[in-house]
């Protein structure tokens, strides 16, 4: 739900305009895109086996870069937040 509330102010902000999802057993991918056609430009994974690791979330950049590692969901989201506070401002 988390997700998806960031990504309607993201839109709603002009930045995005697409989503996609992947599910498979072993990793969730929520991937934002700036248009259809191009790599997304944000992907957000949750791998549960990393949970006792670095954490099961992780964003990762267009580049495939991962931007920010953690356990909690909303410390993993904080660069794109603060990014949307720009973006509104």
């Amino acid at each position: 739900m988390r997700i998806l509330d960031l990504y309607g102010r993201m839109v709603a902000a002009g930045h995005w305009r697409d989503y996609a999802l992947r599910i498979d057993p072993d990793v969730a991918v929520f991937a934002a895109y700036r248009r259809h056609s191009e790599r997304p430009e944000v992907r957000i994974e949750k791998r549960p086996e990393l949970r006792l690791k670095q954490g099961a979330f992780a964003l990762v950049g267009e580049h495939g870069v991962v931007l920010k590692r953690g356990h909690e969901l909303s410390l993993v989201l904080a660069p794109l937040e603060r990014r949307l506070m720009r973006l509104v401002g």
